[in-house]
């Protein structure tokens, strides 16, 4: 039974103890719940999205066991690595989820909680490979002798056989519960205080779970101060481990079993008696056992423990209940044999007998038919003579009537002849009667060929007819559909003309803006041109009038006109601001009439602002 075949039989009792309802079914909130706790307990990273995204199709109903165990393989076994988990918090899990719903003891339980959840372990390890899980009666025998060898007591057998004669358990095998139940009824452990019933229990538990061959106290000699030191020692198939004490706290060291390892028994010395030796490839370790029958349990577990590490086995008790279950097998195919042999000696000491008796009846009913022989002999002797007598005198009565024929032959012969000639007679007119008969028949047959050809002829015509009118039809059909058409394309020409009426009228309308808009733009350009010569003009003015007259210079003919008019200084801006302000006037009123009529391009626009700066 590998690692994953343990946890499996765990999990199966936690996801059964979560079908409330014993449907079969858990709700996903609760497979959500036992998932996350399987990440933590088995030391995988957590992975939420996954079981969302297992049933994604399946977001409102419940999961199955089957349904479960694709996402339990992939997401949660798969991914288990032995040696990274402690598999004992695994079945606490568990084993806290199942007990809540099924674990009552009733009364004053004789098992606490803790030996029960042992004895659950126990029972799954024992249980068989299939679900629903149970253990048959021998493996129960079983593991109740252990734990009665461990107490140093006798199993009660009578007790045992009493509960496996029920009718349940002889046809399932035991459940756990029924075993727990057993268990703390106290019939079996009547007697026994209750601590030496929870260290049998933790003995057993940890040789057969825990995978312990042995353990108890030796004297080992040390490896630099060669000095003796009690140590408690716990054997596993692959290592021996020794701490300070018993109760396993202080680990102090760990001995690798394989299989370059061996086992001496050594001579008493140093004070030390029964001692034996361990050796390895790198050390060799000298121990001391309390006796001699110590000494020998102790080599011989440690030279199982090397034997099974050999093997590739890393359970004694996995490999023990394997053998058991073909011991088993091998029993139940003898035993099977056996039935199989005494039916078929049954079978034929039945056909033996039946045969006798068949012979016994052949023997009388040839007694039988032998005296009916007999009886049938005389009553065929006395037949024949009575036919004998009755044949001869129908034998001078038929020398009589012989005579007598002859005569009634000699007529008879001529009413014969008289016959054949009728009968020749007949046999010509039925000749006849059988040509006009033929003639008659063949007649019928044209008959019949020329009424069927004219049936034919009519189905054909009438199918024609049929066709030719399914071909008016499709014709009416195909006109009135053609003049819906029709109507329908007059229609949306009529809409398209107007349209395109209504689209001429818009066109021409276009047409003359635009024409409007260009007559606007070339008055506007126009104006533009004019101010910009006005602009020009001023500027030029302007410049003449800012040069200042010096003292004895003659003003121009022409400036009679500005005899009056003040030089106006750098530090004056009245004109070239009322200058400035009348070219800005005159752009802005140009861009108003060009925007308001549609404008020209950005690239025809003139800009006065370089005419209208004055140095």
């Amino acid at each position: 039974m590998d690692l994953r075949s343990e946890l499996l039989k765990s999990i199966w009792y936690a996801f059964t103890a979560l079908d409330v309802e014993k449907s079969g079914k858990v709700s996903k909130s609760q497979l959500k719940v036992l998932s996350h706790n399987l990440y933590t307990v088995l030391g995988i990273p957590h992975d939420p999205a996954a079981l969302e995204e297992h049933f994604r199709d399946d977001d409102d109903g419940p999961v199955s066991s089957q349904g479960y165990m694709p996402y339990l393989n992939k997401y949660i076994l798969d991914k288990v690595v032995e040696g990274t988990f402690i598999k004992e918090n695994v079945d606490e899990l568990c084993w806290t989820l199942t007990a809540k719903k099924n674990y009552r003891p009733e009364g004053k339980s004789i098992l606490p909680g803790k030996d029960a959840f042992r004895l659950w372990c126990l029972f799954i390890f024992l249980s068989e490979d299939r679900y629903p899980l149970v253990i048959i009666p021998d493996e129960v025998e079983y593991l109740l002798k252990k734990l009665c060898m461990a107490m140093s007591v006798e199993l009660n057998l009578v007790e045992l056989e009493d509960f496996i004669s029920q009718d349940s358990v002889q046809q399932n095998g035991f459940t756990v519960w029924a075993f727990l139940e057993m268990m703390n009824s106290g019939k079996l452990t009547r007697g026994i205080v209750k601590e030496t019933i929870s260290m049998a229990i933790e003995e057993v538990y940890r040789e057969i779970v825990g995978d312990v061959l042995k353990e108890g106290y030796l004297w080992k000699k040390g490896q630099l101060r060669r000095n003796w030191t009690e140590r408690w020692f716990t054997l596993k198939p692959s290592t021996l481990i020794y701490f300070t004490s018993e109760d396993r706290k202080d680990r102090k060291g760990n001995i690798q079993l394989d299989g370059n390892c061996c086992v001496e028994v050594l001579p008493d010395r140093d004070g030390k008696r029964c001692m034996f030796c361990l050796k390895t490839l790198t050390k060799t370790y000298e121990l001391s056992a309390s006796d001699t029958k110590q000494r020998q349990e102790w080599t011989t577990a440690i030279q199982t423990a090397i034997r099974l590490h050999v093997e590739g086995k890393n359970s004694l008790h996995k490999d023990l209940k394997l053998k058991r279950r073909e011991q088993r097998e091998q029993r139940e195919k003898r035993r099977e044999a056996k039935e199989q042999e005494l039916q078929r000696l049954r079978a034929l000491q039945e056909e033996r007998e039946r045969k006798m008796a068949e012979l016994e009846l052949l023997k009388e009913a040839q007694r039988q038919a032998q005296a009916l022989l007999e009886q049938d002999e005389l009553r065929r002797r006395q037949q024949h003579e009575q036919l004998q007598q009755a044949l001869e005198i129908q034998l001078k009565e038929a020398e009589e009537a012989r005579a007598s024929m002859q005569a009634e032959m000699a007529l008879k012969e001529a009413e014969a002849e008289r016959q054949r000639t009728r009968i020749r007679e007949l046999e010509a007119m039925q000749q006849r009667l059988e040509e006009a008969l033929q003639q008659e028949i063949k007649a019928r047959q044209d008959e019949e060929a020329f009424r069927y050809a004219q049936a034919r002829l009519l189905a054909e015509e009438e199918e024609k007819m049929k066709a030719l009118m399914s071909l008016r039809e499709e014709q009416e059909e195909y006109i009135q559909r053609a003049q819906q058409e029709k109507q329908e394309l007059k229609k949306e020409m009529e809409s398209k003309s107007r349209s395109l009426d209504e689209a001429q009228k818009q066109l021409e309308e276009v047409r003359a803006n635009r024409y409007r808009v260009d007559q606007d733009v070339v008055a506007a350009q126009r104006k533009l041109r004019q101010a910009s010569t006005n602009v020009k003009h001023w500027n030029v003015q302007m410049n003449r009038l800012m040069h200042p007259i010096g003292p004895g210079e003659k003003r121009s003919s022409g400036g009679g006109s500005f005899s009056s008019f003040r030089i106006p200084s750098q530090k004056d801006p009245g004109l070239r601001g009322l200058l400035k302000q009348k070219s800005d006037d005159q752009d802005e009123e140009s861009k108003e009439n060009m925007e308001s009529r549609g404008g020209c391009d950005s690239d025809k626009r003139l800009s006065t602002n370089g005419d209208m700066d004055i140095p």
